[in-house]
């Protein structure tokens, strides 16, 4: 078993009245309206991303474990 990182991403903060990058930040995470919450694989790409609206979000890395090749 591989234990995959996962972060929770919930958007506490509007859009409204931010810059037009950080609103298509927060759409490219798949976040609509504050109070959504989705769930991303830790990758450089999305760490990235959450840095550059981290006062709009919150991030809670979450841990699951992944059956890799049961086959095997």
């Amino acid at each position: 078993m591989v234990k995959v990182a996962r972060l929770k991403i919930k958007q506490i903060r509007s859009g409204i009245g931010k810059i037009e990058k950080h609103k298509r930040i927060l759409r490219a995470l798949g976040l609509r309206h504050p109070g959504s919450v989705v769930e991303h694989n830790d990758s450089p790409t999305i760490r990235g991303m959450v840095r550059k609206v981290k006062h709009l979000i919150s991030v809670e890395v979450v841990e699951e474990e992944s059956k890799a090749s049961e086959a095997e």
